[in-house]
């Protein structure tokens, strides 16, 4: 039997997040000015007709899936990586740090800078729709920040960990890591995230912080021809 994450797109438009779909029961994606995340229930041919006529041409969206990523002809991948996703089944330690603060639709448009900046995935004025977001501010500037996005039943995506380069060293990835995942397990559900799987860097801290490897999962930048 599949786990829930194996197709974590899917298993979040067709569960946790299904007021934040567009499709049916073969292919979904999200609304695009949300996330550009795309998914089909299988990989059988009717599924990948039913994801060709989902993405709008000349569009690029994102798949990610632990089996080999199946596309139908219309539909072309732009790029393609590997990334491992890690989840935290331990509680992790408790965090209680005054700089780190809420994050409203008020802080949307800092939010967007930021993660234009250091690129952390993909990231929209919406995001903010999916889960809760928390930054540390300095001298009035925001940071850092981290946030969830997907979520399947008894789990949530930690994602948009990302500091301003002018303030990196400072352990400001760790505590909001730490801070967000310590939130996800209070509510009893399991925290897990993607990262590439060749960013050393970020693998270590997750790892730091009680994430361990589940699996590796294919992602595809992929579009539909016009």
């Amino acid at each position: 039997m599949k786990h829930v994450l194996d197709r974590p797109i899917w298993s979040a438009l067709a569960t946790r997040h299904q007021a934040f779909a567009e499709g049916d029961g073969l292919a979904r994606r999200y609304r695009p000015s949300i996330v550009p995340f795309a998914a089909t229930a299988t990989d059988d041919e009717e599924s990948l007709r039913a994801l060709a006529r989902l993405l709008p041409p000349l569009q690029s969206s994102i798949v990610v899936q632990t089996d080999p990523i199946a596309l139908p002809a219309e539909v072309s991948a732009v790029s393609t990586a590997t990334l491992v996703q890690m989840t935290a089944e331990r509680p992790t330690q408790a965090v209680s740090d005054e700089r780190v603060q809420p994050l409203t639709p008020d802080d949307a448009a800092e939010m967007l800078a930021l993660a234009s900046l250091t690129k952390p995935g993909p990231f929209t004025l919406e995001a903010l729709s999916l889960g809760e977001f928390w930054g540390v501010k300095i001298d009035g500037r925001l940071a850092a920040m981290a946030g969830e996005r997907m979520k399947q039943p008894g789990h949530c995506e930690l994602s948009g960990v990302c500091t301003h380069p002018d303030f990196r060293g400072g352990g400001l990835a760790r505590l909001l890591s730490l801070f967000v995942a310590s939130r996800i397990m209070a509510r009893g559900e399991v925290p897990y995230l993607h990262a590439y799987d060749s960013n050393a860097l970020a693998v270590g801290l997750y790892e730091s912080i009680g994430f361990r490897l589940r699996t590796t999962v294919n992602m595809a930048v992929v579009r539909r021809a016009g």
